[in-house]
């Protein structure tokens, strides 16, 4: 092998007018034009996504002379381009051929072309023109398009005869792996294979076998024997395989080593299986996002750092959307034990030779595509699941013809016809090994949140909070669970999201409601967006700025709102964070459900700017919470409490059933747990329970607990605590018990539902007034919504008004200076938590734009990072010579709960103190500005 890493010569071609003397600039490989800062300086700023700071578009020539030795000469010779675009390569001027691949290796075969000494290789790389868009492997939302030659770049040299096409196929059942190859040069030969393991905790070594190969084209199986160590996410054992190819005098003149590892991903019904053992797929999305590049790393140490980043957070799944990752990924994978399911690049509608916009050359290649991944990366163990596309449309029976096909060429993986396809009418193909979806129907939803253009919405953004849903009534409901099927409506057209736009699709025949029995994945799961932490600006330093950082910068400042950010940042990252809690928790509650995806455990710098992780782009923490405590509710052993609310009557009985989602290797014949529930005060209860465990089981019914919960005189805030002795399984979960009120929280408070003469005229007195404005009567407000906002505000709110639906709230939770006197008998914490729910949703929060910035409210809802609104919730001020306290809270809904008399009752105790003295002073033509 001969690297050609290093310096090349470069020459732009923005035009294609071809290759021109003397190259005019150098840059090194491997690398990408943008990387190395070349071309001319990109002065668009992007909103939506990262801006590239040199961003090249069109024809890039590289060239370098290389010194072939001359025992090297006369071998057989490939230039191996590890990742780049569509490439053309030339050796001293002569055209050697053509490659277009986006996910796999560019290889060019050079023997024959070949002399002793000086000769110059030539490659032109293109980033326009692609056969396809490319999905995520060339958006400027993701890892950008740009130019260059990434990973490996070199000559490989062979002798005169040689394996190729090396694929190994595990057998479980008689531990075993059968390899399959291609002889070059001579017909027949021996052939020996030895294998040590690696990666784990045992080592087992396998006696070398010798083969006698009589073919071009052979298998042979090699056995590993009864003490083979096994691969999975929990015991991610490996073997170093070494492949010997002999003359006949017994001298080796070929060798390789490849990674293997003997292990079978398969599925049982409605979940998958790890060597026969159940397993629950905890994925997240991953879209090649690398802020310090601007193009996915291929080296393996990288990909080790940040799929451990990803497993610390519980996660053993990695599904890449319209992309396929480097070399390096797998290996990583293959060392952590992490469950990889790369996808075609692919967005768009798939469509049969007949119809109109068919674009035959496309499916070509896309079809292509799949088959050269499989051949590139098919033997890594974790590569187990491979999907056609992102939320593909068109014809059902060409789709699974294609499934068909790749199943019917390679095995070792399962399939599925794409991720959230026919996303309004999905239904599962002849050929597909497993299901991706969001919904089987309009109402049958197995996703916690959705946007408003895609409504219904789910449960964590609708529903009263609690822990009791799961998803097994909508996987098979109740009602077809004996075989209906129930027609739906067909035919016709609907407007979809697509990408950042929004497109017409035809719906087709409708196959009628369905009851899956095959593995079911909840897709794109989450996107609780945060607010922006603008001191993550300064991490940018490669190629790629956080320009639409600064933009959504600028625009808080503009509105005098700028010494908040850091405050909304820490405020809505709380909020997503129990949002996500809930959705996992209900995705492991679901019985029937199969594994999840996340989208994402980090943010997505693109589509709008979406941060919707608990980590940011870069894969570090954004410090809201920690691995070790995401992993309560997202692990291969879930702790789980079932009850209907979170707020409680002193006295109450509270009524849980406590359970257990249990996918770690091997069952325990009884377990044990520890739960207390403890105040400030105290240890209010505790108990202990010990639970018989079936053989096999995965979903484990440990006990139901009845507590009277203690008397209390004061709003006591409680945390439950579960613990299985000895393990570090444990779950806690927020209790709030409230004293007994009166029905009446606000006697003896003057209430007025608008700024009427009458209430000015008592402000005007000295009196004391509370301003609680009918919801439903503002116009300068908006509506209370207490999730926090789905992807990112500006792409949905563009998107459903194309579609002529309602736009989405886009508020990101409460920010709350809860040190105000005002919540001496409402404890609370500075963001959302469950006591506010039933308040904000019963709510609007007036737009308070252009006040003076020392008039800032006691409770504020944070606005998304387009529209910078001063939204208060709870605000006060003096007028005239008394005081006003406003709240667009409706009073009759929220004193129908526990916590709305409870807020009441201490917002009315604080106006009838000496303490509510408000420091600004408003007039009467500004409140009227407001209250409209």
């Amino acid at each position: 092998m001969i690297s050609l890493e290093g310096e090349w010569k470069l020459q732009l071609d923005a035009e294609k007018q071809g290759q021109q003397f003397p190259f005019s600039d150098v840059i090194t490989l491997p690398g990408t034009t943008s990387y190395a800062r070349k071309g001319p300086k990109n002065e668009d700023v992007l909103i939506g996504a990262l801006t590239e700071e040199y961003m090249f578009e069109g024809s890039a020539w590289y060239s370098k002379e290389v010194i072939i030795p001359d025992e090297l000469a006369d071998k057989a010779c490939f230039l191996y381009l590890e990742r780049t675009r569509l490439t053309t390569v030339w050796l001293d001027g002569q055209e050697i051929g053509s490659r277009d691949s986006l996910n796999t290796p560019h290889v060019y075969e050079l023997t024959g072309h070949l002399r002793a000494g000086k000769q110059t290789i030539t490659v032109r790389v293109d980033n326009t023109g692609y056969p396809t868009k490319g999905g995520h492997l060339t958006s400027p939302d993701t890892q950008t398009n740009w130019n260059g030659i990434t990973g490996r770049i070199e000559l490989q040299f062979y002798g005169e005869s040689y394996l190729s096409g090396i694929r190994l196929d595990p057998d479980l059942s008689v531990r075993s792996v059968r390899i399959t190859a291609s002889l070059k040069g001579i017909a027949e030969g021996p052939v020996t294979v030895a294998a040590a393991s690696f990666n784990g905790l045992a080592t087992h070594s396998v006696p070398e076998q010798e083969f006698t190969i009589s073919s071009s084209e052979f298998t042979i199986v090699y056995e590993l024997g009864k003490d083979a160590q096994l691969w999975s996410e929990a015991t991610p054992n490996l073997y170093n395989i070494s492949i010997t190819l002999k003359n006949n005098e017994g001298a080796a003149i070929d060798r390789y080593e490849l990674i293997f590892g003997l292990g079978a991903f398969k599925t049982d019904g409605d979940k998958f299986t790890i060597n026969g053992e159940k397993t629950f797929l905890r994925g997240k999305h991953d879209g090649l996002i690398f802020p310090l590049t601007g193009y996915a790393p291929t080296d393996v140490e990288e990909w080790l750092r940040i799929l451990g980043i990803s497993k610390s957070y519980g996660i053993n799944h990695y599904r890449f959307h319209t992309c396929c990752p480097p070399e390096a990924a797998f290996t990583a994978a293959d060392m952590l034990g992490i469950y990889m399911e790369p996808e075609l690049p692919f967005w768009g509608t798939i469509t049969e030779e007949t119809d109109e916009g068919h674009n035959q050359a496309e499916q070509d290649y896309l079809v292509s595509e799949g088959y050269a991944i499989l051949q590139a990366f098919g033997n890594h163990p974790s590569f187990v699941m491979m999907s056609l596309g992102n939320e593909l449309w068109g014809s059902k029976t060409k789709i699974d013809s294609i499934l068909k096909d790749y199943k019917t060429f390679d095995n070792r993986h399962l399939y599925t016809q794409g991720s959230n396809n026919h996303q309004f009418l999905p239904s599962i193909l002849e050929h597909d090994d497993f299901f991706s979806g969001v919904r089987f129907s309009r109402d049958r939803l197995f996703r916690g949140s959705y946007a408003m253009c895609d409504a219904p919405l789910g449960h964590v953004q609708t529903d009263l909070p609690g822990t009791m849903k799961d998803y097994d009534d909508q996987i098979i409901p109740p009602d077809l669970r004996n075989g209906e099927v129930v027609d739906v409506e067909a035919g016709g057209t609907i407007q979809i999201q697509y990408g950042t736009e929004a497109k017409t699709v035809e719906l087709g025949d409708a196959a009628g409601e369905w009851i899956p029995r095959i593995p079911v994945i909840s897709h794109e799961i989450g996107q609780y967006a945060t607010y922006p932490n603008y001191e993550e600006i300064e991490k940018y330093k490669g190629p790629l700025k956080a320009e639409n950082f600064k933009i959504f910068r600028e625009r808080l400042e503009s509105k005098g709102l700028g010494h908040l950010a850091a405050k909304y940042f820490e405020c809505s990252g709380q909020l997503a964070v129990a949002c996500y809690k809930e959705e996992l928790e209900a995705a492991f509650r679901s019985r029937r459900l199969a594994g999840f995806q996340l989208l994402d455990l980090q943010d997505f710098s693109g589509q709008g700017t979406a941060l919707v992780g608990i980590l940011d782009a870069f894969m570090d923490s954004k410090g809201m919470i920690t691995p070790e405590e995401w992993r309560t509710f997202c692990s291969d052993a879930v702790l789980m409490a079932r009850f209907p609310k979170y707020n409680y009557l002193s006295g109450e009985r509270f009524t849980t059933s406590v359970e257990l989602s249990w996918y770690r290797s091997g069952t325990p014949d009884n377990l044990e747990l520890h739960w207390e529930l403890t105040a400030d005060s105290g240890t209010l209860a505790e108990g202990t329970t010990e639970t018989k465990i079936p053989a096999g089981a995965n979903y484990i019914d440990i006990c139901d607990l009845n507590i009277d919960l203690p008397a209390v005189k004061h709003m006591t805030k409680s945390v439950f605590n579960l613990q299985i002795v000895g393990t570090d399984i444990r779950k806690t979960y927020d209790l709030w018990i409230y004293p007994e009120q009166n029905d009446n929280m606000l006697e003896g408070i003057h209430v007025f539902e608008e700024l009427s003469d009458e209430a000015l005229a008592l402000l005007e007195q000295g009196g004391n007034v509370l301003l609680m404005p009918n919801p439903e009567s503002l116009h300068n407000a908006i509506e209370g919504f207490y999730c926090t906002d789905f992807w990112c505000y500006p792409m949905f709110r563009s998107i459903s008004e194309s579609v002529n639906r309602p736009v989405p709230v886009g508020t990101m939770g409460l920010m709350i200076n809860n040190s105000h006197p005002v919540f001496r008998d409402f404890p609370c914490e500075e963001y959302s938590t469950f006591p506010w729910w039933s308040l904000v949703q019963n709510s609007k929060s007036i737009i308070m734009d252009g006040v003076n910035r020392e008039w800032s409210p006691i409770v504020q809802t944070i606005d998304n990072f387009e529209r910078n609104h001063k939204l208060g919730f709870l605000f006060e001020c003096q007028v005239g010579s008394g005081n006003l306290m406003v709240c667009a809270l409706d009073a009759g809904k929220a004193g129908e709960t526990l916590e709305g008399r409870q807020f009441l009752f201490s917002l009315a105790n604080y106006m009838a103190s000496k303490e509510f003295k408000p420091q600004y002073t408003a007039s009467t033509a500004e409140l009227q500005q407001l209250i409209q």
